[in-house]
């Protein structure tokens, strides 16, 4: 059985990709496993370690790396659909893998062979990456720190941050801080001392995701540790809708499960409202229209998903081939903006119509059915849709590319990227 084919017709492909079948018989008996198991951790709020660690196994995290460093080399259709099925198993493991994928994409675009050379062989061996950008406060200032060790041979980082989403589960953290007045990217071993890594994200969805605190106190960086520092206005990419699509396929993802959910239930049903007697509501034409509406709401937002997927392919290959501009970069941005306006509309809608199936027993805390709401409320929610929209419609009518602020600098700071 091949990928969602739609999802994977780019007229051109990432050199040397593998078979969708060779990645459908790798990955999905790891994703049936987490998908069984998925409505459990949602009751024990368990937070999904030895599932990420199947996936480590499985050498999941080392899908975008190229075949040369010991990765897989899959194209971003190929990468995007597999995301997505991970994410109809459970969303919130989807989820806790942006940061992860979101540096190793800026790594496959560095110009530097020896950056590559330094990540890829530890990823293609299970390392897992985590971001800890953000920061709760009155405003978008960073407080994190790095000072001078007395001895001039490292560094002292000290800080907290918050939505560090997967850090929890990572080998390695990449954060930012401020040198001065200056913004420094850092790279480091999560386990170095004064590292804490807490599980207080309190949101109503996507419960196991770890996007809670990571606490930095006096930790010891060496001088690799500070790997980028930012002097100007960041070089235009495709990332932003890189970053973007891996929330909108979370999204889309708890729609695929909507419809799974919702089928599983209405075949097992054998009573109806103001039916007496034992019934088949699966054969009930007001029934069928309902899951049928589902389905359609879950299939256009994966071709939604799937447009966007195509489009970042095509930027990426022509940034490989050196023709990509301003121009290019934006219009993909745009479209990824566009689709984050309708697919999350789409999933929405899916997912409250889940319970007009069911009636009362659909409310079951047995079934968590409300969990493809919420986590979906939840991951849509990282992202203010109201200002995409502006920024779409700036676009369409003064040709205005989107706006570079400089908390983009952060290469995805997840409150707002």
């Amino acid at each position: 059985m091949s990928l969602n084919l739609a999802m994977n017709t780019a007229p051109e492909v990432s050199p040397r990709a593998p078979l969708d079948e060779e990645l459908a018989a790798r990955f999905r008996p790891v994703f049936a496993r987490i998908a069984a198991g998925a409505l459990e951790r949602e009751q024990a709020r368990r937070l999904p370690y030895e599932e990420v660690e199947w996936l480590r196994a499985a050498g999941f995290g080392a899908l975008r790396i190229p075949k040369e460093y010991g990765g897989l080399g899959a194209s971003l259709p190929q990468f995007f659909a597999l995301l997505l099925e991970l994410a109809a198993a459970d969303s919130n493991i989807s989820h806790l893998l942006r940061g992860h994928f979101s540096f190793l994409e800026s790594r496959l675009n560095h110009e530097d062979e020896a950056t590559r050379a330094f990540w890829f062989p530890k990823v293609a061996q299970g390392a897992l990456i985590g971001y800890a950008m953000a920061e709760q406060g009155a405003s978008t200032t960073i407080g994190t720190t790095i000072v001078r060790t007395a001895d001039r041979e490292g560094w002292l980082l000290n800080g907290k941050k918050f939505y560090s989403t997967g850090t929890i589960y990572a080998d390695w953290i990449v954060a930012t801080a401020l040198d001065g007045e200056q913004i420094v990217s850092l790279a480091f071993p999560a386990d170095l001392p004064g590292v804490q890594r807490l599980d207080d994200w309190d949101g109503f969805g996507q419960r196991m995701t770890g996007s809670g605190t990571t606490v930095f106190d006096n930790v010891r960086l060496r001088n690799e540790h500070v790997v980028r520092r930012f002097d100007g206005k960041p070089q235009p990419s495709y990332h932003k809708g890189f970053l973007q699509l891996i929330l909108l396929t979370s999204i889309a993802g708890a729609g695929r499960a909507v419809l799974r959910d919702a089928v599983e239930f209405v075949q097992r049903k054998t009573r109806a409202f103001d039916v007496p007697g034992e019934s088949s509501p699966r054969h009930d034409p007001l029934v069928q229209r309902v899951v049928g509406r589902i389905a359609s709401l879950s299939y256009a937002a994966d071709t939604l998903v799937g447009g966007v997927a195509r489009a970042l392919e095509q930027a990426w290959q022509q940034a490989r081939a050196g023709t990509a501009d301003d121009a290019l970069y934006a219009a993909t941005e745009i479209q990824a903006f566009q689709a984050q306006q309708v697919v999350i509309e789409l999933v929405m809608q899916a997912s409250n119509l889940l319970f007009e199936v069911g009636g009362a027993s659909a409310t079951s805390e047995s079934r968590r059915l409300d969990r493809h709401w919420r986590n979906a409320r939840t991951a849509a929610s990282h992202n203010p849709a109201i200002f995409r929209e502006r920024a779409i419609g700036d676009y369409w009518l003064n040709g205005t590319p989107p706006s570079t602020r400089a908390a983009d600098l952060s290469e995805g700071k997840e409150r707002r990227e």
